[in-house]
């Protein structure tokens, strides 16, 4: 069953406290640090090289799907007090894995987990269709992150526009029922059809006043594009074809409306705040080679035949600022194979400007029906493939409940063999840099600096004993990023404290040393 999962339909390939204490890294990740003596940093003895194993820059997610509560909140109908512990709950977990983003899904379908001008509550607040929770969400979500250091994106569904076959049970303001003309039914589900411009004009309305009222540091949209096949013998959109097809193949016209809509919101997000980011996690599968010489060796689905999501035309022409392909295969798997589908994306990547994260299938770790996701070691290894291609920038897990199961323990291998030490979000390419961190001085074992405008957290580094800083080349001596102006030391030695601004561009560095006790 495809719920809110992002590609739940993977089997159609087969055949901590307060904005100053929250820290990535902390005593865990200090306790490694090689002894130093209390003195500055002195010249580096030899050029650092960047360690594979602590990348500098790395993003690491996870989804916390809202739909069918899956994630959060666990159930409909509870108390605002109760949502919020909860989802403190998952962020605290995040922090503690040493994650740096979430993908909080605000509108699963034509509906709003936040105070919406243009769409009803959503039913898994509440239990009830367009009830009133008595609180917004979405301000407390992006806060309660940002207070952890935490990056967070607004995940969107763009076309569903129910889950439910009977529109009557629908407030009477929902715009499937003000609109029943631009919906087509599918299966037991309504879908917006994407063939329509005034569909397009109104997610795009959505997008932007989340963009435009509320502190999220992306947008994002998983896979679902045209719906999946196999629910109904076929998608009526015969209508709006010969309306608006102008002589085009059906395949293509309906390519190029998702081709439009996402170059639509790429714009309006970009327009409203140019710091923004706009991401899609398409289907792990473009096209395969049978259908595409240039498409990966596997033999499943193709997201560009069967759901008209081009991946590739958004990459050519720059309209994500990231993919994130959700590859929820292992290694070795006939049809798709997780090391030829990492390997395919990072060539199509290579040399433009979006970035790649790969999407992970946590939740499958541990099932019985691909015997390589009973290993424990099997979703490491995937992490550790993926040091092979530099253009592979991170990795989001799905979803939030398997990150706090740990299943087989995959996250606590995940932990100790490649998170052991924070990292900063990768940053866009120019712009400046915040200023360096002034006031910095140690008293005991605690370390205090003077705010730095436009900064919304600091990278602590320790500086080892051979006096060689590699503070820019990887995080080996990253111990903590914080969000407040100080941090306790856990050992003596010199530190190294950098601004970082909402897109993480990092300041120069100031120093100080703090004495043994």
């Amino acid at each position: 069953m495809r719920t809110g999962r992002p590609l739940l339909a993977a089997a159609a390939v087969a055949i901590a406290a307060t904005a100053a204490a929250y820290s990535f890294g902390g005593p865990g990740a200090e306790a490694a640090a090689p002894q130093t003596k209390a003195k500055p940093a002195t010249k580096a003895v030899k050029k650092c090289v960047a360690d594979v194993r602590y990348p500098k820059r790395q993003l690491r997610g996870v989804w916390i799907a809202t739909v069918k509560n899956i994630d959060w909140p666990s159930a409909t109908g509870l108390s605002p007090a109760r949502q919020q512990a909860e989802y403190v709950k998952i962020l605290d977990n995040a922090v503690k894995r040493n994650l740096n983003a979430v993908f909080v899904q605000v509108r699963p379908a034509s509906d709003a987990l936040y105070q919406s001008p243009h769409e009803p509550w959503s039913q898994y607040l509440t239990g009830t269709p367009g009830k009133n929770p008595g609180w917004d969400p979405l301000p407390f979500l992006t806060a309660e992150a940002h207070k952890r250091g935490l990056e967070f994106h607004a995940w969107f569904n763009p076309y569903r526009a129910a889950y439910d076959a009977n529109l009557g049970r629908l407030p009477a303001a929902h715009p499937a029922r003000q609109h029943p003309d631009w919906l087509v039914k599918y299966g037991e589900q309504y879908y917006y059809n994407p063939g329509l411009p005034q569909v397009r004009e109104h997610v795009v309305k959505v997008v932007t006043d989340v963009v435009k009222r509320y502190d999220v540091d992306g947008v994002h949209f998983d896979d679902y594009f045209y719906p999946y096949p196999g629910a109904a013998p076929m998608f009526n959109d015969t209508a709006a074809f010969r309306k608006y097809g102008k002589g085009a193949k059906l395949a293509d016209w309906r390519r190029d409306n998702v081709n439009t809509l996402v170059a639509q919101v790429h714009k309006a997000v970009h327009d409203t705040k140019k710091d923004v980011k706009f991401g899609i996690s398409p289907f792990g599968i473009w096209r395969n080679k049978a259908q595409d010489p240039t498409g990966s060796a596997t033999s499943g689905m193709s997201a560009y035949d069967s759901i008209y999501a081009d991946a590739r035309a958004w990459i050519k022409s720059g309209t994500v600022d990231y993919v994130m392909p959700q590859l929820y295969w292992p290694r070795g798997f006939k049809a798709a194979d997780y090391n030829v589908l990492a390997a395919w994306w990072a060539n199509e990547v290579k040399g433009t400007d979006v970035r790649l994260y790969i999407g992970q299938g946590l939740y499958r770790v541990g099932a019985r029906d691909v015997a390589t996701w009973t290993k424990p070691g099997e979703m490491p290894a995937h992490l550790a493939f993926n040091r092979k291609y530099p253009e592979i920038d991170g990795d989001v897990y799905f979803s939030a409940t398997n990150v706090l199961a740990n299943p087989l323990k995959a996250m606590d291998r995940l932990s100790k063999e490649h998170y052991a030490r924070p990292a900063l979000l990768p940053a866009p390419k120019g712009g400046d840099a915040p200023a360096k961190p002034s006031g910095l001085k140690a008293s005991g074992a605690a370390l205090t600096w003077s705010p730095v405008e436009g900064a919304r957290s600091y990278a602590v580094y320790r500086v080892p004993a051979s006096g060689q800083s590699c503070q820019s080349t990887d995080s080996r001596n990253l111990v903590a990023i914080v969000t407040g102006t100080s941090y306790t030391a856990q050992k003596p030695g010199t530190y190294q404290v950098t601004a970082l601004d909402p897109l993480t561009r990092e300041s120069k560095p100031a120093e100080a040393a703090v004495s043994p006790a």
